[in-house]
This record gives structure tokens, C-alpha cells and sequence, in this order.
């Protein structure tokens, strides 16, 4: 595969994969993500397309649903993780701007904290309706960054200029008839140990050291998510 020009390594997964899998342990573990998930498009015998995902931690979750599933990730140390995860998965090189799937392939495909960093996304979000079906549905999953605790860190770390304004990025997706939906979770460690260790991970020192030291006994915050939620044209819809 040519290079993907729209590939930049994440930090966080791509520079330490062992602590993101601790990570991901601690995500959303009372499931209101994973339920809002689920509403806004359920995937029961239906084909999903894990759109960046990294080491594959979510691809047996959905396998316990969904027909078949695919994880699509462009960096090329992830990938075999990825691919290692479960045997029923079917694990690609690729990225937004160059899924290697055919047309009206997939039903459902799940971008989390991936390429959809609005304005810019032109590109990918064309690629990613190529792929739908009539009918299916994209669900990019992206920090709220107005609520939770994580919310109020991320506004002091100068890593949040990575992800945007969130006016910028609330703006983009109504331009193009996305629905919008919160949802309110958190990260819930077992040690405190792993705690520190990932939101070090997360924050640069001088945002996460001040908080860890205010919040001795804690072993999770707040974390508050949002959903786009974007459907494919239909082929009634086509016609008109």
C-alpha cells in the first residue's frame, strides 16, 4: 500500500501499546458508551468496520454481536497486535482517506479518537460513505470537552489543540446533518498505580501531576464523550 498521507501516530497508543491496554481496561466499565453505541446503530449480524483500531482491544467485543467484523489501522506496528486479537477478525493497513474495502461494503463503522478532528475531514468522511451501505451509519466517538473532569484537563494540556475547537467541530458535523449526542462515562482503575501511570500517559506532567497530588485517593475521573452520528444516504434517497 502507498503511503497514507493523512496517518499521524498517536502518542498514546502508538508510543506505549502495553499501558493503552491498561487503558482501555479502565474505559466506560459501567457501559453507558457502549450502550449509546448500540442505539445509535446497533450491530447485530451486520458487518462493522473499526475504523483506527490500534491494537484491536474492541474487535472481540463486537465480534460477539456482529456478522463479521474489520479492523482498519495504518500504523504498521499496531497492525499485527490488531490482527493477533481474535481469529474471526479480519485486520487491514489502511486509514480514513484509504479504506481497502470495496463500495456499499459494510454496514456500520466506528471511528473512536480517530482522523475525525474537524475542519479537514472532507476527504475521509467521502471515503467512509463509499464503503456504507444505503442506509448504514457512522459513529465517530470524540472527547466532550466541555464536561467531566477529563474535559477540564484536557483544556489545560497543550495537547488539546489536537482535537480542535469544539464549536469547530460541533459546527462541521450539523453542516452535514450528523446527530450529536453526549454521553457521560469514566476511567475506574483497580491500582492507583495504573491510574497515574495512564492519565501521565494522557497529560503532559504539569497538567496531571497537579490534579494526581489534589486527588490522593482517586482511582478514576469522569469522562464525557460525544457521538456523531452520521447515516448513509439511502437508494430511495439517491433517487430524489
Amino acid at each position: 500500500m502507498a503511503e497514507l498521507g493523512d496517518f499521524v501516530p498517536a502518542p498514546n497508543q502508538g508510543g506505549n501499546p502495553e499501558l493503552y491496554e491498561v487503558e482501555n481496561l479502565a474505559i466506560d466499565r459501567e457501559g453507558a458508551l457502549y450502550a449509546a453505541l448500540w442505539e445509535a446503530a446497533h450491530w447485530d449480524n451486520k458487518r462493522l468496520v473499526d475504523l483506527g483500531c490500534g491494537s484491536g482491544f474492541w474487535l472481540p467485543r463486537y465480534l460477539a454481536e456482529a456478522a463479521s467484523v474489520v479492523g482498519v489501522e495504518p500504523d504498521p506496528a499496531l497492525v499485527p497486535l490488531a490482527a493477533a486479537r481474535h481469529p474471526a477478525a479480519e485486520v487491514l493497513r489502511g486509514s480514513a482517506e484509504h479504506l481497502p474495502l470495496p463500495d456499499s461494503s459494510v454496514d456500520v463503522v466506528h471511528a473512536r479518537f480517530a482522523y475525525f478532528f474537524p475542519p479537514g475531514c472532507d476527504a475521509g468522511l467521502a471515503e467512509v460513505l463509499r464503503v456504507l451501505r444505503p442506509g448504514g451509519t457512522l459513529v465517530v466517538i470524540d472527547n466532550d470537552q466541555r464536561h467531566g473532569e477529563f474535559a477540564a484537563l484536557l483544556a489545560e494540556s497543550p495537547w488539546a489543540a489536537a482535537q480542535g475547537r469544539p464549536d469547530v467541530t460541533d459546527a462541521w458535523w450539523e453542516e452535514r446533518g450528523a446527530m450529536r449526542r453526549e454521553v457521560m462515562s469514566s476511567w475506574r482503575f483497580d491500582r492507583r498505580e495504573d491510574f497515574e501511570r495512564v492519565l501521565r500517559l494522557e497529560m503532559p506532567g504539569e497538567v496531571a501531576d497537579p490534579w494526581l497530588a489534589s486527588h490522593p485517593g482517586a482511582l478514576g475521573l469522569s469522562y464525557g464523550y460525544l457521538l456523531f452520528v452520521l447515516g448513509a444516504p439511502t437508494n430511495d434517497a439517491a433517487t430524489h
